[in-house]
Protein backbone atom coordinates (compact mmCIF):
# COMPACT_ATOMS: atom_id res chain seq x y z
CA UNK A 1 0.00 0.00 0.00
CA UNK A 2 1.42 3.38 -0.91
CA UNK A 3 1.59 6.36 1.40
CA UNK A 4 -0.89 8.25 -0.75
CA UNK A 5 -3.48 5.48 -0.29
CA UNK A 6 -3.43 5.84 3.50
CA UNK A 7 -6.44 7.56 4.93
CA UNK A 8 -4.82 10.45 6.79
CA UNK A 9 -7.14 10.79 9.75
CA UNK A 10 -6.43 10.67 13.50
CA UNK A 11 -7.00 7.32 15.22
CA UNK A 12 -9.17 9.07 17.81
CA UNK A 13 -11.14 12.27 17.75
CA UNK A 14 -8.56 15.05 17.77
CA UNK A 15 -9.08 18.60 16.61
CA UNK A 16 -7.50 19.48 13.26
CA UNK A 17 -6.06 22.89 12.40
CA UNK A 18 -6.55 23.48 8.66
CA UNK A 19 -4.13 26.04 7.23
CA UNK A 20 -2.57 26.74 10.62
CA UNK A 21 0.47 29.01 10.62
CA UNK A 22 3.42 27.98 12.75
CA UNK A 23 3.08 31.44 14.32
CA UNK A 24 0.15 30.01 16.27
CA UNK A 25 2.39 27.92 18.52
CA UNK A 26 5.82 29.52 18.22
CA UNK A 27 7.50 30.96 21.30
CA UNK A 28 7.69 34.79 20.97
CA UNK A 29 11.51 34.84 20.68
CA UNK A 30 11.43 32.06 18.09
CA UNK A 31 8.59 33.70 16.16
CA UNK A 32 10.22 37.13 15.90
CA UNK A 33 13.44 35.63 14.53
CA UNK A 34 11.59 33.51 11.98
CA UNK A 35 9.33 36.35 10.82
CA UNK A 36 12.39 38.54 10.27
CA UNK A 37 14.25 35.82 8.38
CA UNK A 38 11.27 35.05 6.15
CA UNK A 39 11.04 38.73 5.22
CA UNK A 40 14.68 38.91 4.12
CA UNK A 41 14.88 39.25 0.35
CA UNK A 42 16.82 36.38 -1.18
CA UNK A 43 17.01 34.49 2.13
CA UNK A 44 15.87 31.18 0.65
CA UNK A 45 18.26 31.53 -2.30
CA UNK A 46 21.24 32.05 0.00
CA UNK A 47 20.49 29.00 2.07
CA UNK A 48 19.82 26.84 -0.97
CA UNK A 49 23.26 27.89 -2.22
CA UNK A 50 24.70 26.75 1.11
CA UNK A 51 23.36 23.24 0.51
CA UNK A 52 26.38 22.54 -1.68
CA UNK A 53 28.66 23.24 1.29
CA UNK A 54 26.62 21.46 3.94
CA UNK A 55 26.74 17.69 4.35
CA UNK A 56 23.00 17.32 3.74
CA UNK A 57 23.26 14.87 0.85
CA UNK A 58 25.69 12.81 2.86
CA UNK A 59 23.30 12.76 5.83
CA UNK A 60 20.40 11.64 3.64
CA UNK A 61 22.47 8.80 2.20
CA UNK A 62 23.67 7.85 5.67
CA UNK A 63 20.15 7.53 7.08
CA UNK A 64 18.95 5.71 3.97
CA UNK A 65 21.79 3.20 4.17
CA UNK A 66 22.20 2.72 7.92
CA UNK A 67 18.78 3.39 9.52
CA UNK A 68 15.26 2.03 9.10
CA UNK A 69 12.88 4.19 7.05
CA UNK A 70 9.44 4.42 8.63
CA UNK A 71 6.62 3.26 6.34
CA UNK A 72 3.49 1.15 6.39
CA UNK A 73 5.86 -1.86 6.24
CA UNK A 74 8.43 -0.74 8.82
CA UNK A 75 7.54 0.75 12.20
CA UNK A 76 3.97 1.00 10.96
CA UNK A 77 2.71 2.50 14.24
CA UNK A 78 5.16 5.41 13.85
CA UNK A 79 4.09 5.81 10.23
CA UNK A 80 0.45 6.15 11.32
CA UNK A 81 1.46 8.72 13.96
CA UNK A 82 3.41 10.68 11.36
CA UNK A 83 0.45 10.81 8.97
CA UNK A 84 -1.80 11.73 11.89
CA UNK A 85 0.49 14.60 12.96
CA UNK A 86 0.76 15.95 9.41
CA UNK A 87 -3.00 15.78 9.08
CA UNK A 88 -3.65 17.66 12.33
CA UNK A 89 -1.13 20.44 11.54
CA UNK A 90 -2.11 20.39 7.86
CA UNK A 91 1.44 19.75 6.63
CA UNK A 92 0.87 18.73 3.04
CA UNK A 93 4.19 16.99 2.30
CA UNK A 94 4.92 14.19 4.77
CA UNK A 95 8.61 14.27 5.80
CA UNK A 96 10.76 11.16 5.52
CA UNK A 97 11.22 9.54 8.92
CA UNK A 98 13.95 7.15 10.09
CA UNK A 99 14.61 5.07 13.19
CA UNK A 100 18.30 5.01 14.11
CA UNK A 101 19.94 2.51 16.44
CA UNK A 102 21.03 4.54 19.45
CA UNK A 103 20.34 3.75 23.12
CA UNK A 104 20.15 7.48 23.93
CA UNK A 105 16.57 8.81 23.69
CA UNK A 106 16.75 11.43 20.98
CA UNK A 107 14.89 12.89 18.00
CA UNK A 108 15.69 15.59 15.45
CA UNK A 109 14.44 17.26 12.31
CA UNK A 110 17.11 18.36 9.83
CA UNK A 111 17.43 19.19 6.14
CA UNK A 112 17.56 22.23 3.87
CA UNK A 113 15.54 21.21 0.82
CA UNK A 114 13.23 18.74 2.58
CA UNK A 115 13.06 17.99 6.30
CA UNK A 116 14.05 14.56 7.61
CA UNK A 117 12.83 13.30 10.99
CA UNK A 118 15.10 10.90 12.87
CA UNK A 119 14.20 9.14 16.13
CA UNK A 120 16.45 6.85 18.13
CA UNK A 121 15.61 3.32 19.21
CA UNK A 122 16.20 4.48 22.79
CA UNK A 123 13.32 6.93 22.46
CA UNK A 124 10.99 4.45 20.72
CA UNK A 125 11.58 1.90 23.49
CA UNK A 126 11.21 4.46 26.28
CA UNK A 127 7.87 6.09 25.41
CA UNK A 128 4.35 4.73 25.22
CA UNK A 129 2.09 5.45 22.24
CA UNK A 130 0.62 8.77 23.43
CA UNK A 131 4.00 10.04 24.65
CA UNK A 132 5.56 9.13 21.31
CA UNK A 133 2.72 10.86 19.48
CA UNK A 134 3.69 14.11 21.19
CA UNK A 135 7.31 13.62 20.09
CA UNK A 136 6.29 13.00 16.48
CA UNK A 137 4.11 16.12 16.64
CA UNK A 138 7.09 18.01 18.09
CA UNK A 139 9.24 17.07 15.07
CA UNK A 140 6.45 17.83 12.58
CA UNK A 141 6.17 21.23 14.29
CA UNK A 142 9.87 21.78 13.58
CA UNK A 143 9.23 20.91 9.93
CA UNK A 144 6.25 23.27 9.65
CA UNK A 145 8.22 26.14 11.22
CA UNK A 146 11.22 25.58 8.95
CA UNK A 147 13.50 24.89 11.93
CA UNK A 148 15.19 22.03 10.07
CA UNK A 149 17.10 24.54 7.93
CA UNK A 150 18.69 26.29 10.90
CA UNK A 151 19.28 23.03 12.77
CA UNK A 152 21.27 21.74 9.80
CA UNK A 153 23.34 24.93 9.71
CA UNK A 154 23.93 24.69 13.47
CA UNK A 155 25.25 21.13 13.09
CA UNK A 156 27.52 22.27 10.26
CA UNK A 157 28.89 25.30 12.12
CA UNK A 158 29.48 23.30 15.30
CA UNK A 159 31.58 20.84 13.30
CA UNK A 160 33.36 23.68 11.52
CA UNK A 161 34.25 25.33 14.84
CA UNK A 162 36.11 22.18 15.85
CA UNK A 163 38.02 22.11 12.58
CA UNK A 164 39.20 25.74 12.80
CA UNK A 165 39.89 25.75 16.54
CA UNK A 166 43.61 26.15 15.83
CA UNK A 167 43.10 29.39 13.85
CA UNK A 168 43.44 32.52 16.04
CA UNK A 169 40.06 34.28 16.36
CA UNK A 170 38.54 32.01 13.69
CA UNK A 171 36.98 29.75 16.29
CA UNK A 172 35.83 32.75 18.34
CA UNK A 173 33.88 34.21 15.42
CA UNK A 174 32.19 30.92 14.55
CA UNK A 175 31.40 30.08 18.17
CA UNK A 176 29.74 33.49 18.58
CA UNK A 177 27.37 32.53 15.75
CA UNK A 178 26.91 29.03 17.20
CA UNK A 179 26.08 30.49 20.64
CA UNK A 180 23.45 32.80 19.13
CA UNK A 181 21.97 29.93 17.10
CA UNK A 182 21.81 27.74 20.19
CA UNK A 183 19.95 30.43 22.13
CA UNK A 184 17.43 30.71 19.30
CA UNK A 185 17.21 26.93 18.97
CA UNK A 186 16.44 26.48 22.66
CA UNK A 187 13.43 28.74 22.14
CA UNK A 188 12.47 26.81 19.01
CA UNK A 189 12.33 23.65 21.14
CA UNK A 190 9.70 25.30 23.32
CA UNK A 191 7.76 26.06 20.13
CA UNK A 192 7.98 22.45 19.00
CA UNK A 193 6.84 21.19 22.42
CA UNK A 194 3.69 23.25 21.88
CA UNK A 195 3.22 21.69 18.43
CA UNK A 196 3.55 18.27 20.05
CA UNK A 197 0.75 19.16 22.45
CA UNK A 198 -1.44 20.34 19.56
CA UNK A 199 -0.93 16.97 17.87
CA UNK A 200 -1.27 14.72 20.93
CA UNK A 201 -3.85 16.92 22.68
CA UNK A 202 -2.91 15.15 25.91
CA UNK A 203 -0.95 17.31 28.37
CA UNK A 204 -0.40 14.41 30.76
CA UNK A 205 1.25 12.37 28.01
CA UNK A 206 3.53 15.30 27.12
CA UNK A 207 4.50 15.65 30.80
CA UNK A 208 5.17 11.92 31.13
CA UNK A 209 7.36 11.92 28.06
CA UNK A 210 9.51 14.77 29.37
CA UNK A 211 9.81 13.08 32.76
CA UNK A 212 10.94 9.86 31.11
CA UNK A 213 13.53 11.70 29.04
CA UNK A 214 14.88 13.13 32.30
CA UNK A 215 14.60 10.08 34.55
CA UNK A 216 14.07 6.97 32.44
CA UNK A 217 11.27 4.44 32.33
CA UNK A 218 10.38 4.54 36.02
CA UNK A 219 7.05 6.35 36.07
CA UNK A 220 6.00 4.57 39.28
CA UNK A 221 8.96 6.32 40.95
CA UNK A 222 8.15 9.82 39.59
CA UNK A 223 5.51 12.46 40.15
CA UNK A 224 4.57 15.28 37.77
CA UNK A 225 3.97 17.88 40.49
CA UNK A 226 7.28 17.09 42.19
CA UNK A 227 9.04 17.19 38.81
CA UNK A 228 7.60 20.63 38.05
CA UNK A 229 8.53 21.80 41.56
CA UNK A 230 12.16 21.16 40.59
CA UNK A 231 11.86 23.88 37.94
CA UNK A 232 10.56 26.32 40.56
CA UNK A 233 13.38 25.43 42.97
CA UNK A 234 16.00 25.69 40.21
CA UNK A 235 14.87 29.14 39.14
CA UNK A 236 14.40 30.66 42.58
CA UNK A 237 17.23 29.03 44.53
CA UNK A 238 20.75 30.23 45.28
CA UNK A 239 22.40 33.59 44.75
CA UNK A 240 24.06 35.41 41.85
CA UNK A 241 26.81 32.81 41.70
CA UNK A 242 24.21 30.16 40.99
CA UNK A 243 22.60 32.41 38.36
CA UNK A 244 25.95 32.64 36.56
CA UNK A 245 26.41 28.87 36.81
CA UNK A 246 22.95 28.34 35.30
CA UNK A 247 23.93 30.47 32.31
CA UNK A 248 27.21 28.60 31.90
CA UNK A 249 25.43 25.24 32.13
CA UNK A 250 22.87 26.08 29.45
CA UNK A 251 25.18 27.83 26.90
CA UNK A 252 26.51 24.62 25.27
CA UNK A 253 23.04 23.08 24.98
CA UNK A 254 20.74 23.10 21.98
CA UNK A 255 17.74 22.18 24.19
CA UNK A 256 16.38 23.79 27.35
CA UNK A 257 16.58 21.73 30.52
CA UNK A 258 13.79 19.18 30.75
CA UNK A 259 12.04 20.47 33.87
CA UNK A 260 11.88 23.93 32.29
CA UNK A 261 10.34 22.52 29.12
CA UNK A 262 7.67 20.82 31.22
CA UNK A 263 6.94 23.98 33.23
CA UNK A 264 6.80 26.16 30.10
CA UNK A 265 4.50 23.73 28.31
CA UNK A 266 2.06 23.50 31.22
CA UNK A 267 2.06 27.29 31.51
CA UNK A 268 1.17 27.61 27.81
CA UNK A 269 -1.49 24.89 28.05
CA UNK A 270 -3.21 26.93 30.76
CA UNK A 271 -3.05 30.17 28.79
CA UNK A 272 -5.83 31.99 26.96
CA UNK A 273 -3.80 31.75 23.73
CA UNK A 274 -3.92 27.96 23.86
CA UNK A 275 -7.65 27.89 24.61
CA UNK A 276 -8.39 30.24 21.71
CA UNK A 277 -6.29 28.05 19.43
CA UNK A 278 -8.18 24.93 20.50
CA UNK A 279 -11.43 26.80 19.82
CA UNK A 280 -10.34 27.33 16.23
CA UNK A 281 -9.06 30.92 16.48
CA UNK A 282 -5.50 30.92 15.13
CA UNK A 283 -3.38 32.66 12.46
CA UNK A 284 -3.40 31.04 9.01
CA UNK A 285 -0.26 30.51 6.95
CA UNK A 286 -1.77 32.35 4.00
CA UNK A 287 -1.52 35.46 6.21
CA UNK A 288 2.20 34.96 6.97
CA UNK A 289 3.30 37.32 4.21
CA UNK A 290 1.41 40.16 5.86
CA UNK A 291 3.01 39.65 9.27
CA UNK A 292 4.79 42.70 10.69
CA UNK A 293 8.41 42.20 11.72
CA UNK A 294 8.14 45.18 14.07
CA UNK A 295 5.07 43.75 15.81
CA UNK A 296 6.79 40.38 16.22
CA UNK A 297 9.89 41.99 17.72
CA UNK A 298 7.75 44.07 20.08
CA UNK A 299 5.95 40.92 21.20
CA UNK A 300 9.28 39.19 21.82
CA UNK A 301 10.59 42.20 23.79
CA UNK A 302 7.38 42.26 25.83
CA UNK A 303 7.81 38.55 26.61
CA UNK A 304 11.36 39.06 27.86
CA UNK A 305 10.30 42.09 29.92
CA UNK A 306 7.56 40.01 31.51
CA UNK A 307 10.07 37.23 32.21
CA UNK A 308 12.34 39.68 34.03
CA UNK A 309 9.38 41.12 35.94
CA UNK A 310 8.03 37.77 37.16
CA UNK A 311 11.18 35.66 37.42
CA UNK A 312 12.36 34.44 40.83
CA UNK A 313 15.96 34.07 39.64
CA UNK A 314 18.39 36.17 41.75
CA UNK A 315 19.98 37.73 38.66
CA UNK A 316 16.60 38.81 37.33
CA UNK A 317 15.83 40.23 40.77
CA UNK A 318 18.99 42.32 40.58
CA UNK A 319 17.98 43.55 37.12
CA UNK A 320 14.63 44.64 38.55
CA UNK A 321 16.37 46.39 41.43
CA UNK A 322 18.68 48.31 39.10
CA UNK A 323 15.81 49.21 36.78
CA UNK A 324 13.81 50.37 39.79
CA UNK A 325 16.68 52.55 41.05
CA UNK A 326 17.58 50.53 44.14
CA UNK A 327 19.36 52.79 46.61
CA UNK A 328 22.08 50.59 48.09
CA UNK A 329 23.37 48.87 44.94
CA UNK A 330 26.57 47.68 46.65
CA UNK A 331 24.55 46.09 49.41
CA UNK A 332 22.23 44.50 46.88
CA UNK A 333 25.20 42.97 45.04
CA UNK A 334 26.64 41.57 48.28
CA UNK A 335 23.26 40.13 49.17
CA UNK A 336 22.73 38.54 45.76
CA UNK A 337 26.22 37.06 45.56
CA UNK A 338 26.42 35.74 49.11
CA UNK A 339 22.79 35.04 49.88
CA UNK A 340 23.23 37.01 53.13
CA UNK A 341 20.50 39.45 54.12
CA UNK A 342 21.46 43.09 53.81
CA UNK A 343 20.17 44.84 56.89
CA UNK A 344 20.31 48.31 55.36
CA UNK A 345 18.40 47.59 52.19
CA UNK A 346 15.40 49.68 51.29
CA UNK A 347 11.98 48.59 50.15
CA UNK A 348 12.49 48.18 46.32
CA UNK A 349 11.91 44.94 44.40
CA UNK A 350 13.37 41.79 45.83
CA UNK A 351 14.95 38.85 44.06
CA UNK A 352 12.08 36.61 45.07
CA UNK A 353 9.37 38.82 43.60
CA UNK A 354 6.45 37.65 41.49
CA UNK A 355 5.26 34.26 40.48
CA UNK A 356 6.85 33.26 37.29
CA UNK A 357 7.21 30.63 34.64
CA UNK A 358 10.47 28.79 34.21
CA UNK A 359 13.20 29.96 31.97
CA UNK A 360 15.95 27.45 32.43
CA UNK A 361 16.29 24.48 34.83
CA UNK A 362 17.89 21.27 36.00
CA UNK A 363 21.56 20.29 36.15
CA UNK A 364 23.24 22.38 38.85
CA UNK A 365 26.98 22.03 39.14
Amino acid sequence: MTEASHERVPDRNRRRFPGISSRAYEHPADRSALVALRKLSGFDTVFKALSGLLPERSLRLLFLSDSVRVSDQQFAHLHTMLLDACDILDLEKVPAMYVQQNPQPNAMCIGLDEPIIVVSTGLVELLDEEEMRAVVGHEVGHALSGHSVYRTILLFLTGLALKVAWIPLGNVAIMAIVTALREWFRKSELSADRAGLLVGQDLEASMRGLMKIAGGNHLHEMNVDAFLAQAEEYEAGGDLRDSVLKIMNVLPRSHPFTTVRAAELRKWARSRDYQRLMDGHYPRRDEDKDTSVTDSIKESASHYADTVRTSKDPLMGLVRDIAGGAGDLGGRLREKFTGAANGGSTGGGSGAGGAGGGSTPSGNS
